[in-house]
């Protein structure tokens, strides 16, 4: 058991230390043509062992599929759909609730043309998804550009000689008929009228990642936010203690290992040890599995997916729901009963581990809502390892109590015993969950542009639930649940009142955020401000520019220095700082009156006027079809940076002043970076 533990906690420590830019999956790309007037384009894969490229046709429910795009295509036609070639693995998968089709070690995508024309002129790519058991890659493109004079077209000579296209792999691109522009790195392409659109061959869009490794960047963040989820997972286990399903059980397990070995104290210690290592492996091993099967549906696209945001915010209220008392969510009773049986009919360590897996099953009408909750805020955050770092967090919480209390036995007389104090935090859950529940149904709501969750509704919605949260814990709202037992006139206990009175000051500190103040507190789950329809408050700090040509241009005619703030519509932690640094007046006066504000949305699903097709460091060539796209490119291409909130500050050039800064709520440390900025801009 200890050495099932233990190689579960290296599964994370080496996934950890093995985080890092991959590249997978190498595709290339030919378009076969022979004696007849059809022909085929085929994108050719290798894939790395452990890896999968998703199949065709999986639906829009279901993740990235393999899919064919055309930009241009003249003197030929299609052919029927996409086809792919080899060996086809379908697997149910439970979160999507559908069969998943992919591909391991090879495959190829195959599309039938057929030519119309004596010549042609072929622009396509293939969109693909490439995941393993714990990550999942970006969309990814491969591309076809083809001109030529078609073999035969049908009804004209049927005989001529067969030749089949030179591969062109994601290194090799052929422009005919246009001129290339590329950049001086030699990683960017781009016909002539994109350069002049996308501007991305311009000197400002020069890499300047050496320059800024050399000022120092912003701090990694990466290993805190592991932290930070280890600590959420800490407190949720404390929390699911204290709730009616687990707390009662807790003496009841102890006095049975004391009992089970009372002429050897030692080994009644050791079982007990044993089985709080048990709880520990066995909702790790559940953070291992949900990590691996968020890892398949792609954490980043959960950040921002209307779909699974809205199936989180549904998810959420129910539980909130089931810790209001009208109903519980149970898992079948025989499946406790057979596993309480089995380890009856064992001994040894299999016999406390089944013990153990008892628990886990009979407490989840407690725990599942809290489990839930913690595994939803986790997976969205965007950290792969985030769910089986929170799970052993809460496993340890949650296992503490019985091995501390069989090796102090005393204290369990001093233990709070139960009662309806337990039946209150359900309530108290219950109502944060279904505060939380409304983030979920925000970031659909701005991804879809709904406006049915604008900031000012949010804020209605929140005074309402904090507002309620305070009348019942001041003993003035009472549930069902409260009425059980005779105790309905109890008096509430003097913490709950004091708790009672913080939640109404925090529903009336609120209230002037419906009329545009800032409200620090929840500008990180609130809509951004720009959402609210009536706004009073004049001190938002709001970018002059979100286009970083036009705000360059700006910043060189009036002579000042540049700050480029990359950001995105869901990103919670740009909102954070916008609301608890930016609006500090020190850092605001700085912002609008010494710097040239640019900020630049890389989820901004806005089309480019044209396209625009670039090469990525790797080589692999990329098509730019969305403003968000182009700043996104810039921002990795530019900054070598990919994460959000990222703040440069730049000269008339396009060349770093004070390396970069990430996400930290320290004001003075944010203002050092500016005035930093603004004093290497003076000399």
């Amino acid at each position: 058991m200890k050495k099932l533990f233990l190689s579960l906690l290296l599964t994370v420590v080496a996934a950890t230390m093995n985080a890092q830019m991959l590249e997978p999956v190498k595709f290339t790309s030919q378009l076969k043509t022979g004696a007849t007037a059809e022909a085929e384009i085929v994108f050719s894969a290798t894939i790395d062992k452990g890896w999968h490229v998703y199949s065709v046709n999986l639906g829009n429910d279901g993740p990235i599929e393999a899919s064919f795009h055309v930009d241009k295509m003249e003197g030929a036609e299609l052919v029927g759909g996409l086809q792919p070639v080899g060996n086809e693995i379908s697997e149910y998968d439970e979160i999507f609730g559908m069969k998943l089709r992919y591909f391991e070690d090879k495959v190829q995508f195959v599309q039938k043309i057929r030519f119309t024309a004596a010549s042609y002129d072929i622009d396509c790519y293939l969109e693909y998804g490439a995941c393993n058991d714990s990550s999942c890659l970006p969309p990814s493109e491969v591309s076809l550009k083809k001109q030529g004079t078609s073999p035969a077209v049908a009804g004209e000579k049927n005989n001529a000689s067969a030749a089949e296209e030179p591969v062109l792999n994601n290194e090799e691109t052929e422009n005919a008929g246009d001129t290339a522009a590329i950049t001086q790195a030699g990683d960017i392409v781009a016909t002539g009228e994109e350069a002049v659109s996308g501007g991305v061959n311009s000197p400002l869009w020069t890499p300047v990642i050496d320059v800024l490794e050399e000022q120092g960047g912003g701090s990694n963040t990466t290993n805190a936010s592991l932290w930070y989820i280890f600590l959420m997972g800490l407190i949720g286990g404390f929390v699911a203690l204290l709730t009616p399903c687990v707390w009662p059980i807790i003496p009841m397990t102890v006095s049975f290992f004391l009992k089970k070995a009372k002429d050897n104290r030692a080994k009644g210690i050791r079982d007990a040890v044993t089985y709080g290592i048990s709880i520990v492996v066995i909702y790790v091993a559940l953070g291992l599995i949900i990590t691996g099967l968020f890892g398949a549906s792609s954490l980043n696209a959960l950040s921002t997916s209307a779909v699974f945001n809205l199936f989180f915010f549904a998810l959420l209220v129910v539980f909130a729901l089931s810790f209001f008392g009208w109903f519980e969510i149970r898992l079948p009773e025989k499946w406790g009963n057979a596993v309480d049986s089995k380890a009856s009919a064992t001994s040894g360590l299999l016999s406390i581990f089944l013990m153990a897996f008892t628990l886990s099953l009979v407490s989840f009408s407690c725990t599942g809502p809290i489990i839930g909750f913690l595994l939803v805020e986790v997976s969205v955050s965007g950290s792969i390892l985030g769910p089986a770092i929170g799970m052993l967090g809460f496993a340890i919480a949650l296992a503490l109590p019985f091995t501390l209390f069989a090796m102090f036995p005393s204290w369990l007389k001093s233990a709070p015993r139960s009662g309806s104090w337990m039946t209150t935090i359900k309530v108290v859950l219950g109502f944060i969950e279904l505060a939380f529940s409304l983030k979920f149904l925000s970031v659909a709501d701005l991804a879809y542009g709904w406006h049915i969750m604008d900031r000012e509704v949010f804020l209605a919605l929140w005074i309402v639930i904090f507002g309620l949260l305070g009348l019942y814990m001041i003993g003035k709202l009472k549930f069902q649940s409260d009425t059980i037992g005779g105790e309905e006139n109890k008096p509430m206990p003097v913490l709950c009142i004091m708790l009672g009175l913080v939640s109404l000051a925090f529903a009336v500190y609120m209230v002037p955020g419906l009329w545009g103040a800032p409200c620090k507190a929840v500008s990180a789950f609130a809509p951004p401000m720009n959402t609210q329809d009536f706004n009073m408050n004049t001190k938002e700090v709001r970018a002059a520019y979100t286009d970083y040509e036009e705000g360059m241009a700006a910043a060189r005619r009036q002579g000042k220095p540049v700050f480029v703030d990359f950001t995105g519509f869901g990103c919670v932690n740009c909102r954070k700082m916008e609301a608890a640094v930016w609006t500090d007046p020190s850092v605001a006066g700085i912002l609008q009156e010494d710097y040239v504000l640019i900020s630049l949305f890389v989820d901004d699903k806005t089309p480019l006027p044209q396209k625009i097709t670039v090469a990525e460091s790797n080589g692999e060539e990329r098509t730019l079809r969305t403003v968000g796209d182009k700043w996104s490119y810039l921002q990795r291409h530019k900054f070598g940076a990919n994460a959000q909130p990222f703040y440069v500050a730049l000269d008339n050039d396009g060349n770093p002043l004070s390396g970069s800064f990430v996400y930290k709520e320290d004001v003075p440390a944010f203002l050092k970076f500016l005035n930093e900025g603004l004093k290497a801009y003076a000399k």
